[in-house]
């Protein structure tokens, strides 16, 4: 992974969200300090600041990628905002040069969770390599898969180090005395799942070629609907990872027309499920903070229409179509705005 994303380390870990709690607590951040982070993305990218006592700072989206929008968050800093958490969504990578950049003019620690996004690049630079240490995730679902597990890569030879102890209860890696110099986690990788991903690393080019090619025939045969659906974001100064194919339909069906979208394909064997609900809405995250709807206008919006097909990389062009032509058939009679 470290020779992957151009690195000097690579730590391997129980899962995606373990390499983000771990870099989280090896980064020493103040109890109760900021993070400038994504409404839109899996909960766990907010959950893991507060298993560190850490106030999650929400920053709206940019519609066009579905990435935490750049020219928001200058305005969202605080004195209390010591780290940004930016999130490569669905394999998009986030606007990392921007970032970098104002990291460094505000001196804030720079976290990638590219848990969704293994392979890509940004300016030719990999997914991995930009900001403090980067988490990428191995779960079923994933480019590469380990079973369950997860990787952290970073440059900081004092960070990895750090978080080698924290994912072994807190031991020294170098230590042979069972002894524990800070409190730390079972998230250890075991081998079997580690030989998986090996394996599977050795294969990376072709399963993410595969995915693309998937990709590009969805991107064929939902060009006709383009009037209906929006269809994933193209980068043009990025290289994207597919990680899932997300459709969104425009702005002219009512707010529920997506629910009824997902329950009559799913009604003809077509599973797909809404990708993702808005964070601050959690019900444990809005009850703590007191958020609302109407927040974060940009994410729910999106999360409102968005929907996430079936993808895998052994998709036939059989399979496509049939996706393509069961919402050729539904989407002219989902319910239009007033």
């Amino acid at each position: 992974m470290a020779e992957r994303c151009g690195t000097e380390h690579a730590v391997a870990v129980s899962s995606g969200t373990a390499a983000l709690h771990c870099i989280v607590a090896a980064l020493g951040l103040s109890p109760g300090a900021e993070v400038l982070t994504t409404p839109f993305s899996f909960v766990a990218s907010t959950n893991v600041l507060l298993y560190e006592d850490l106030r999650p700072r929400f920053v709206d989206i940019d519609p066009a990628t579905y990435n935490l929008d750049v020219g928001r968050v200058e305005d969202a800093l605080t004195p209390q905002t010591e780290a940004l958490l930016a999130v490569d969504v669905f394999g998009v990578p986030a606007d990392w040069p921007a970032l970098t950049a104002l990291a460094k003019a505000h001196g804030l620690a720079l976290i990638d969770d590219a848990c969704e996004a293994i392979g890509a690049s940004v300016d030719g630079r990999p997914v991995g390599s930009w900001g403090d240490a980067a988490t990428f995730g191995f779960y079923p679902n994933k480019q590469v898969t380990t079973g369950e597990g997860g990787c952290i890569a970073t440059d900081d030879g004092d960070l990895a180090r750090r978080c080698r102890a924290l994912r072994n209860q807190g031991r020294p890696p170098d230590d042979e005395a069972l002894r524990h110099d800070r409190l730390g986690y079972n998230y250890r990788l075991d081998e079997m799942s580690a030989a998986l991903g090996c394996a599977q690393l050795d294969r990376l080019d072709t399963l993410l070629d595969r995915r693309a090619a998937v990709a590009a025939m969805y991107r064929d045969a939902l060009a006709p609907l383009a009037d209906d659906l929006v269809r994933p974001p193209s980068p043009t100064d990025a290289e994207r990872s597919w990680f899932v194919y997300v459709v969104r339909l425009r702005d002219h069906f009512a707010t529920d027309a997506r629910d009824q979208l997902m329950d009559r394909l799913q009604a003809r064997g077509i599973g797909c499920a809404p990708y993702f609900p808005p964070i601050p809405l959690q019900p444990h995250v809005r009850d703590r903070f007191g958020f609302a709807s109407g927040d974060f206008p940009m994410c729910e919006a999106v999360s409102a229409r968005t929907l996430a097909l079936p993808f895998f990389g052994d998709m036939s062009r059989t399979d496509v179509s049939r996706v393509a032509e069961a919402l050729a058939e539904t989407l002219p009679s989902l319910p239009r705005q007033s």
